[in-house]
């Protein structure tokens, strides 16, 4: 068992991931009067979870909606302008974000009621622990906005598109099921068409079940690679500045 009473998962560790989010209960905060937005987050609404709740809702997320829906995942919401405006557009569908940062969830909280985005969810949660939360085959699309570049090699362990990311969302994908990645940094792009079926710095390894559908050198300036692009706070930004922002498609096969 785990803290408190947690069973601890028993799955694959990613490398150097982050083992504190994992060894102690994710909601434990040494100074929770340091941050105001831990007590918010805690107490906001049926709109956030906090991890301890969220890891509990595996397997069983249409109890958590309050009904069954294909489920659509967001990675890293940040302020929650994508995630609401997903949820606004598409009644018919479940959203859920995953965020760390305690004010972030609080602000993604605060911009689904505004928008009246009763069919949204956002979980704080690690997004290096995702089978934590979700079944293999259970995710009908998944979204990753502007990730951290972490442009240097020495920095490479930072990276959330790599090589173990990429097999969680091949396992996680059901059949069909699409990864929509957009990224100002465009080696985002280009190490997650790489990664499919190559590891980094070696040769070429089992290719993951995923293929690529489509790919835009500036979602600003043509179309994106799928329908019905939401336009995201950082893509805006961009505009404005005249710089180019990428994207890919991938299906799972």
């Amino acid at each position: 068992m785990g803290v408190r009473g947690r069973p601890t998962p028993q799955i694959p560790q990613p490398p150097d991931a982050h083992p504190q989010f994992r060894d102690r209960l994710p909601d434990d905060y040494r100074h929770p009067d340091a941050n105001p937005y831990v007590a918010e987050h805690r107490a906001f609404g049926p709109e956030l979870l906090t991890a301890d709740q969220a890891w509990r809702f595996r397997g069983r997320w249409g109890e958590c909606f309050g009904r069954d829906a294909p489920l659509h995942v967001e990675i890293g919401s940040g302020n929650g302008f994508f995630l609401a405006e997903l949820a606004r557009r598409s009644p018919q569908l479940n959203v859920l974000g995953i965020e760390i940062r305690y004010k972030r969830t609080v602000l993604c909280g605060r911009k689904l009621r505004e928008v009246g985005a009763v069919n949204a969810r956002v979980a704080r949660y690690h997004a290096a622990f995702l089978d934590d939360l979700f079944l293999p085959g259970s995710l009908a699309a998944l979204y990753v906005n502007h990730p951290d570049p972490w442009p240097k090699e020495r920095h490479e362990k930072n990276r959330l598109i790599s090589r173990w990311f990429l097999t969680d969302v091949a396992s996680l994908l059901q059949p069909g099921g699409v990864m929509r990645l957009k990224s100002d940094h465009e080696p985002n792009i280009d190490r997650a068409i790489a990664l499919i079926d190559h590891v980094p710095g070696g040769g070429p390894t089992d290719p993951l079940p995923l293929e690529v559908i489509g790919r835009s050198d500036d979602v600003n300036t043509g179309d994106a690679p799928w329908p019905d692009d939401i336009e995201t706070n950082y893509q805006r930004k961009f505009k404005r500045r005249g710089l180019p922002v990428f994207a890919v498609e991938l299906r799972r096969s």
